[in-house]
């Protein structure tokens, strides 16, 4: 049977990015993982995919002396295990994986780009993050963008050739559950009840937010749409789901200040189950500056919610304006306030968003059917 080594910088990517994914890869291919130790979670990937894994420390930063060691780690293991496919997601598991896996002549070597970070950096620092990247493609024999807009993107940038760059399915790197993430599974004395302990009022209009609280994500214009919307509006909520990264992408001092005071702001932190806090929402708010193909809108939208994303790629091709979701320029707080109050102030034009969103994702983004397209140009590779 053909191997094929999946790569990611974090065990939390491997078992939550690609969850299931692999599992089912493992019915046709040996599959192996491999990531960063991270405690017990690789074990856990291992246990929960039912695949062999390898620990290799990767960090997310540029450390060139533990960068290199990974990279012999790396060529140490393909050339032990010979694989067919080595396929690597997440930016540093990427760079280092293609330079293994190419010294060590791998015969396909795949990366998913799911998002370039390095296009909100400037200078020798993204002169030097763009060097990285060209590398990472030149040692790749084939880069899947996981939207069009990447792909789009991708080439302008001039990152690498034409023919090495392919969207499979309808983009997405693995697609979202949509048996799990359905608003059936929870009755209304579920959402009472989880309204109740949040002290949000049956009256009260709920927009969410789910991901990391930083800047890049449009939080600082999120909070001040907010604020404002706040002023006109006391019954409407503000739901927050996530974690701050303050090290990495702090927001502004004002936004926290607002966070911690506004009593219509609700900070519940990192949830491990986010469907309870999508079923009592209305509303998803997603202003974000960057993303690859954001499974934070697909999980909203198998939700049933009606969402306001900005115009970047990822967003556009999973909200269709008007349809099920308003999209809205980047780092523009006024146009983010506008489309919040428009779907608080009319609920028939919510409703019916709402209504078309779930069939949108269903039909596009179920995980089985990105996962039978990944599986299909597998064996084109091979065959």
């Amino acid at each position: 049977m053909n191997k094929i080594i999946r790569v990611t910088t974090v065990p939390m990517s491997l078992g939550g990015l690609l969850k299931g994914q692999l599992k089912f890869m493992s019915q046709h291919y040996t599959i192996i993982g491999i990531s960063g130790k991270g405690g017990d979670r690789l074990d856990r990937v291992s246990k929960e995919e039912g695949i062999e894994v390898y620990p290799v420390e990767m960090t997310r930063k540029i450390t060139p002396i533990q960068d290199l060691k990974a990279v012999y780690k790396l060529y140490k293991i393909f050339k032990k295990e010979k694989p067919t496919i080595v396929h690597s997601h997440t930016p540093k598991a990427g760079t280092l994986s293609m330079i293994a896996a190419r010294f060590a002549g791998v015969p396909h070597r795949l990366h998913t780009i799911a998002g370039l970070p390095l296009l909100e950096a400037t200078g020798k620092k993204r002169v030097l993050l763009d060097t990285v990247e060209k590398l990472t493609y030149r040692c790749a024999t084939m880069i899947y963008p996981n939207s069009y807009g990447l792909n789009d993107i991708i080439k302008e940038n001039g990152y690498t050739t034409e023919k090495k760059l392919k969207v499979i399915g309808k983009g997405s790197s693995n697609g979202i559950n949509t048996s799990h993430f359905d608003p059936q599974l929870y009755s209304d004395k579920d959402n009472q009840n989880l309204r109740d302990e949040l002290k949000i009022k049956s009256s009260d209009t709920v927009i969410i937010y789910v991901g990391r609280l930083v800047k890049d994500k449009g939080i600082n214009e999120l909070i001040g749409a907010f604020k404002k919307m706040g002023s006109q509006h006391s019954n409407c909520k503000l739901l927050l789901v996530g974690t701050y990264e303050k090290d990495l992408d702090p927001l502004l001092p004002e936004t926290e200040h607002e966070i911690n005071t506004n009593p219509n702001i609700i900070f519940v932190g990192w949830q491990t189950d986010v469907r309870p806090y999508f079923a009592i929402s209305n509303i998803l708010a997603f202003p974000s500056y960057r993303e690859g193909f954001p499974n934070v809108v697909m999980q909203a939208g198998a939700m049933g919610l009606a969402s306001i994303v900005t115009d970047i790629n990822g967003c556009n091709e999973i909200i269709t304006d008007q349809i099920n979701g308003e999209i809205i320029p980047v780092k523009n707080t006024e146009r983010l306030y506008q489309s919040i109050k428009k779907l608080v102030e009319d609920k028939s034009l919510r409703d019916l968003m709402a209504s078309n969103a779930r069939e949108s994702i269903v039909s596009r983004y179920n995980n089985q059917y990105v996962w039978d397209q990944l599986l299909s140009e597998y064996r084109s590779l091979i065959n």
